[in-house]
């Protein structure tokens, strides 16, 4: 498994060209999750409070995080001299992580729970499944070169369960298959409990590597 260590190595995974490739993916991809949410972003603006927005468009804002953390780490792979700078760039490398790892199982379990109900998948919901599981899969891959600490872990973490909070408190949650509209309790306890176990990811897949060779 060799070929494997080396496919994840620091030099594979950090080459220009491996990340030249992940913002030709990432950037349009991210563009086209907000025109995803398009109908829904509008009827939350007619419909409910302006301040609900930023909680609307989930997966693409994760997918916005993690863009700007690998672009971050890419420009400059330091930290700054700056205790702020570090502090800004440690949240939003922690949210890329955690809301990655979150939103790329959440959007993957919950069209399969749609389909167990009796939903029928097309090309879209296979292209969300494909797209989705990639973004847990690199968040995960590029935790142990990003800089973040506790604290960060700590206020990523706060932020997501807030937004599960306005997400199942004023009905803005991504849309769900009909099929699992009458279970949306336990889409709900399942989203509280993912925010739990993305955070431990994220830590894990930090921490673990702290002690040990990162090449």
């Amino acid at each position: 498994m060799s070929w494997l260590k080396w496919l994840l190595s620091r030099s594979v995974l950090l080459h220009p060209t491996t990340l030249w490739l992940m913002m030709l993916i990432y950037i349009p991809g991210t563009v086209y999750g907000y025109y995803w949410y398009k109908d829904q972003l509008e009827s939350t603006w007619n419909n409910h409070p302006h301040w609900q927005i930023p909680f609307v468009p989930d997966s693409p804002t994760a997918s916005l995080f993690f863009t700007l953390a690998v672009l971050w780490l890419w420009i400059c792979p330091r930290r700054s001299r700056r205790p702020w700078v570090n502090g800004i760039r440690g949240v939003v490398e922690t949210l890329g992580v955690v809301t990655s790892v979150k939103y790329g199982i959440w959007a993957t379990a919950i069209i399969f729970a749609g389909q167990a109900q009796g939903d029928v998948l097309q090309w879209e919901h296979w292209m969300l499944i494909i797209g989705h599981s990639a973004m847990a899969v690199m968040a995960l891959l590029y935790a142990r070169f990003f800089t973040y600490g506790g604290m960060a872990l700590l206020a990523a973490a706060a932020w997501t369960f807030l937004n599960d909070t306005v997400d199942y408190t004023y009905d803005v949650y991504p849309y769900l298959p009909t099929q699992l509209d009458d279970d949306l309790f336990y889409v709900g306890l399942f989203t509280f409990l993912l925010t739990a176990f993305s955070v431990l990811c994220a830590a894990v897949a930090k921490f673990a590597f702290l002690s040990k060779d990162k090449n």
